[in-house]
C-alpha cells in the first residue's frame, strides 16, 4: 500500500481568516499540528456536506484520516461547543467524508471523526482549545459503516 499522502498535489492554503469562525479552524489546525498530525485540507465543500478539517494521524498502528468538525465559541458558557455537532450534522459530516474516501481511493484506510472545541474568551490573546478523539462513529449505511 502506497503512503495516505502520496495523492496530495499541496498543502492546505494558509491565506488569512474572514471570520470569527475561520479563526478558530485555523487555531484548531494549527494545535493538530503542534500534536503531530499532518493537515491535508481545511474548509472542504461538497455537495454531500463539509468538512472543516481532514488530517492524518501517524500516531497508531496505522495511518489514520481523521474528519475534523471544528466548533469555535467567544466564551465558556458551561455548555459544551461540541454539542452543536447532533445526528444531522454527524450525517452530513459522514456522508461528505466517504464521498471524499471513494473520491481519492483510501476507503481501505482507517478514518475516524473528532470535534475541536475552540473557545475565545474576551480579551484573550489565544483561545483554549479542546480535542476530542473519536468524537462519534460514523452515521448512515454503507462501506464504512458499522
Amino acid at each position: 500500500m502506497t503512503s495516505l499522502l502520496s495523492w496530495l498535489p499541496f498543502p492546505f492554503p494558509s491565506s488569512a481568516p474572514k471570520n470569527f469562525g475561520e479563526r478558530g479552524e485555523l487555531a484548531a489546525a494549527r494545535f493538530l499540528k503542534r500534536v503531530g498530525y499532518r493537515i491535508v485540507t481545511t474548509r472542504l465543500r461538497k455537495r454531500y456536506g463539509e468538512i472543516d478539517i481532514i488530517a492524518v494521524d501517524y500516531s497508531g498502528e496505522c495511518e489514520t484520516v481523521v474528519f475534523v468538525e471544528v466548533k469555535t465559541r467567544r466564551r465558556d458558557d458551561n455548555t459544551q461547543p461540541a454539542e452543536a455537532v447532533d445526528s444531522n450534522r454527524q450525517r452530513r459530516l459522514t456522508n461528505a467524508a466517504l464521498a471524499f474516501l471513494k473520491g481519492h481511493g483510501l476507503l481501505d484506510y482507517a478514518s475516524r471523526f473528532d470535534v475541536v472545541e475552540v473557545v475565545w474568551p474576551d480579551g484573550q490573546r489565544h483561545p483554549n482549545v479542546r480535542h476530542i478523539i473519536d468524537a462519534f462513529p460514523a452515521v448512515g449505511k454503507g462501506q464504512m459503516y458499522n
